[in-house]
């Protein structure tokens, strides 16, 4: 994944990044972590009755430069420029979404990298209880990442991420490690942003991770997690995009 106007160190500073740029599981740890924390998962865009863009250099505008966030195509896709510059080998992968009441198409998009051999769930632009750091892909693997636990199991040749949320395990996406085009996801991207049906045509979302926690906003509603408390508050949205999130809207 490339841009003809991505600039790593512009990038690096976007997500206010300062550490070590090798291509090791270290590094790719401490960028994601970054990212998560620097930009905001959001879906302004849609609701502005626009659909994203996925032209690369379009991406790099909007978030690099003008400081915005995104959805999974976006983010994930600014990411994946920069393990492209710092020299990763990864791909992207198609994940279905298991919040919804019925069995739904894949259209999340997720990076996996490959470090000695090992395949890892990266992933900046999950909206709901997304994986704060790189996790290796193993069936019945679980971990701990900053008080979140998290698990995969291997269900019908799909591996589903699991969240633990309020002492109960709830199902995120499944994914199968097969690698996946850019151009495959502009269809999922035209029904996420279109379809009557996707959360994203029907609120107004932004997510980011803190260090301890992370902070949701939908519509009206903001919910701060924090060293494993939960706060919520009635707010005006575009006020609260913009003191927690950065957003203008």
């Amino acid at each position: 994944m490339t841009s003809s106007n991505f600039s790593l160190p512009n990038y690096l500073r976007r997500i206010n990044y300062n550490g070590e740029t090798h291509p090791d599981l270290a590094t790719l740890i401490a960028l994601m972590s970054a990212q998560l924390q620097s930009v905001p998962f959001e879906n302004t865009e849609v609701q502005a009755g626009r659909i994203p863009s996925l032209i690369p250099e379009d991406i790099v505008t909007k978030i690099v430069t003008h400081g915005r966030g995104g959805y999974c195509y976006e983010v994930n896709g600014l990411f994946a420029m920069a393990l492209t510059a710092l020299g990763f080998e990864w791909y992207f992968a198609g994940a279905r979404p298991m919040f919804y009441p019925a069995r739904r198409p894949k259209t999340h998009m997720v990076v996996i990298v490959i470090i000695d051999g090992k395949s890892y769930l990266c992933d900046t632009g999950f909206g709901g209880y997304g994986v704060r750091e790189p996790l290796e892909v193993v069936d019945a693997h679980g971990s701990e990442q900053n008080g979140d636990r998290f698990r995969f199991e291997l269900i019908e040749k799909e591996y589903v991420l699991s969240s633990l949320v309020n002492d109960e395990w709830a199902p995120q996406y499944g994914f199968a490690l097969s690698p996946q085009e850019w151009i495959e996801f502009s269809l999922a991207n035209h029904f996420n942003a279109t379809h009557p049906d996707t959360i994203f045509t029907q609120k107004k979302l932004a997510v980011m991770q803190t260090p301890l926690g992370r902070k949701i906003l939908v519509d009206n509603s903001l919910k701060i997690i924090d060293k494993g408390i939960t706060t919520i508050s009635d707010v005006d949205y575009a006020s609260a995009a913009r003191e927690h999130f950065g957003l203008l809207i």
